[in-house]
């Protein structure tokens, strides 16, 4: 059974701004992949970040909502922590 999730990904901003997007489809199509499917996909643009990460003090944010099996969520965030071009992620699970 698919449940819905939301993703927010933040890119390094070493990543160029016309790049950002490849990236949103790498991880759509990672998603789609495990069996998911990507219900939206908003990039939301280059932001200052609340606290530094990595030695950065802003990044890219790119919010996806999906839905998935949950056995899936792992395979996924394993996939985003060994993204190089990933500095921070975050896997909700939405309401129904």
């Amino acid at each position: 059974m698919l449940r819905p999730y939301e993703l927010v990904v933040i890119v390094s901003p070493e990543v160029q701004d016309d790049t950002v997007p490849q990236v949103a489809e790498r991880v759509t199509k990672f998603i789609t992949d495990l069996g998911g499917q990507v219900e939206s996909q908003n990039i939301w643009g280059r932001r200052r970040l609340a606290y530094p990460i990595a030695r950065f003090i802003e990044g890219n944010y790119v919010l996806t909502h999906l839905q998935m099996e949950p056995s899936a969520s792992a395979s996924l965030e394993s996939n985003l922590k060994l993204n190089e071009e990933v500095i921070r992620h975050l896997l909700v699970r939405r309401d129904s």
